[in-house]
Order: C-alpha cells, then structure tokens, then sequence
C-alpha cells in the first residue's frame, strides 16, 4: 500500500481541465455493483447519458436489468464480463454459442457492445486449469459471435500487471514472466493479431507507489524524474513507464503493434485511519490528470500519438468491498452526487 508523509502542493488545481471530456471520448468508467445501496440501472444509465460526457462503460457481468437499461443508448458502448468461474465451460463451442443466446443476443442491437471480456486478471489467480482455458474461451466465443452474425464485437481478457516480469524496469526491459512468455502470451497476442481485438492491461500506479515516488505516480511530477537507461527517454508519470513496459513485453515476442486497451485504473478518495498517500486530493489529482494525459493524444515515450481506451476505476463507491479504500474508488456517490470534480459532467466548462 501506499504511505507518504509529503502532501503534494495545490491539488487542486487539477480539477481545472484544459480539454472537456466529451472531446476525449476514449475515456470511459467501470460500473462495479458491489453495493447494496446502488441506484437501480435504468437512473444510472439516465445520468450518465443527461448529466455526464461518458460514453464508454465496463461492467463486471452480464447483469440483464444493466444491458436493458442501456437499450437505445447507443452513444454509449458497452463491455461485458464473463465471470472467471465460467471459463473452463465457454472454451467448448457449444457452450460458448448457448452463452451468446442466452446473454447478449437478446439484446443486440439496441444496446451497444464493443468487448466481452473474458474472466479479470486471470493469470494472477495462478489457476492452472483457468489459465490453459482461457485462450480457447476466447476463441470460442469469437466463434460463436462469428456463427451468430453479429459482428462490432472484440473478445478479449483483462490482465494485471502481475504479467511481467519483476525485472521489468527501466520499461525497455519490459518481459513476460519467464514460462509465460511463449506458452502463454505468444499465442494469445496472436490471437489479438489475428482478430485485431486489444490487449486488455489493469496498470494500478496507485499500488505501485511509494512516499518517494507519490508525485511521480500523480503526474505532478513537472520535470523528468526518470531516465531509461536504454532508449534514454525521459519518463514523467509512472502510468506511462507501466504501459511501455507492457510494450515492451509485447514488443520482445513480436507482438508490438496490437492495440492495448486500459481496462481498469485509478485512486481511492479514502483509507485506514493509518493509511497515507490516500485522500480526496491523491485521488483528484491522479484522475483528473490521467484524463487529461490520455487526451492529449501525447501516447507513451515508446508509443508516440497512440490513444489508448482507458476506463477509470469506478462509477460509485461500493460500500461491500472488503476494505475502506476499496470501497472509496468511485467519482460518484450513490445519491450521483461527485465524490470529486475531474471535468465529466455536462456542466463543466474549459
């Protein structure tokens, strides 16, 4: 976890944006519904198509009541989750086409889906039978989107940075864990080529942060704070040194031009009583400069002018996670109010 004794100077005035949201609309938000107090689907969807500029959104299911609110608002582009627990059965074609009928079919093309996203972070689990299935769960469903007709639909998985190696830095020396590299990642990024889907990355800078390198983390940092020894380039967050390590990975087995999408990211507003580097300001600053830093178009040190799809971690705060910071993700409260202002709403002006 994070701890830092030093509060980074005027935070606030990050939540000034110099570009609207609606301009960049690669940036979108994962709806997680681990509440018991969350507004019910169709006034989330309301809200977020009357009251804000966001028009991508995650979900962790295929909860029917949140892909029929989401019927007719086809501004907004879905992407759905298939549950870890589910992978093992969706490898086999059958199943994977029975899936597809009973889950989305019912509701395309009304409601707008662009991913299916296959389990979360399913390396990380070290489950042996999960990971071996995954990449023909992935091909399965593609299938079965193939035999369905419906087409506008990816396939992909999300992955935490737990991939790479623990050498994986300066982020020139980016690599797969050792093992991983060839028997697990070389034929799912070809499958990624082959089905021009994105590589789906979970890049936490919160959780891999230290007091030394808060600023860092933040964006705050105004100068280069590091150099990579390798390429020389200067690096000034460590959300771009996390994603160029990923290319790198990426690169070193011959997959360096598949799209990489940033599935989940972002600061909790609140903590542990003994928790430092967490607040309202830490959590304001890193959104609201990570919005700032994707729109710019700007891409990584090594990925020059890419955009990438990045959706912020959450829409709510969800009061059942298991700890306090986890339950503190969210810009919105329940009652829709802003837990911390990063530019997405209609109102904001620039």
């Amino acid at each position: 976890m994070l701890g830092s004794d030093v509060v980074p100077q005027l935070f606030f005035l990050i939540l000034t944006l110099t570009l609207p949201f609606s301009a960049a609309y690669h940036v979108g938000v994962n709806y997680g519904t681990v509440a018991n107090n969350l507004p019910p689907p169709h006034q989330v969807v309301n809200f977020i198509k009357t009251k804000t500029n966001i028009n991508h959104v995650k979900i962790f299911d295929t909860n029917p009541d949140i892909l029929a609110a989401f019927s007719g608002s086809t501004e907004i582009s879905l992407t759905v989750t298939i549950p870890n627990s589910d992978i093992l059965s969706l490898s086999k074609l059958p199943n994977a086409r029975s899936w597809l009928s009973n889950h989305l079919l019912p509701f395309l093309p009304t409601t707008s889906i662009s991913y299916i996203a296959v389990g979360n972070e399913v390396i990380a689990t070290s489950d042996k039978t999960l990971i071996t299935h995954l990449l023909p769960a992935m091909e399965s469903l593609t299938l079965a989107l193939h035999l369905a007709n419906v087409t506008g639909i990816l396939v992909s998985t999300p992955h935490s940075l737990g991939i790479l190696s623990g050498s994986s830095e300066p982020p020139s020396s980016g690599k797969f864990r050792n093992g991983y590299d060839k028997a697990i990642f070389t034929p799912i990024l070809d499958f990624h080529n082959r089905t021009k889907s994105p590589f789906m990355v979970n890049p936490y800078p919160y959780f891999g942060s230290g007091p030394e390198t808060l600023n860092y983390a933040l964006f705050n940092s105004n100068d280069y704070v590091f150099v990579d020894p390798v390429t020389k380039m200067n690096y000034t967050n460590m959300f771009d040194a996390q994603l160029d390590a990923v290319y790198s990975a990426m690169k070193r087995i011959g997959y360096g031009d598949v799209d990489i999408v940033v599935a989940e990211t972002g600061w909790p507003s609140a903590g542990e009583p003994n928790q430092t580097g967490v607040g309202l300001d830490y959590a304001a600053a890193y959104n609201g400069n990570l919005i700032k830093h994707v729109n710019s178009g700007k891409g990584t040190p090594l990925m020059p002018n890419r955009v990438f799809e990045t959706y912020i971690f959450s829409l709510f705060n969800e009061n059942l996670k298991s700890s306090v910071s986890e339950q503190n993700f969210g810009l919105f409260k329940p009652d829709f109010t802003q837990v911390y202002d990063v530019g997405i709403m209609k109102t904001n002006k620039v």
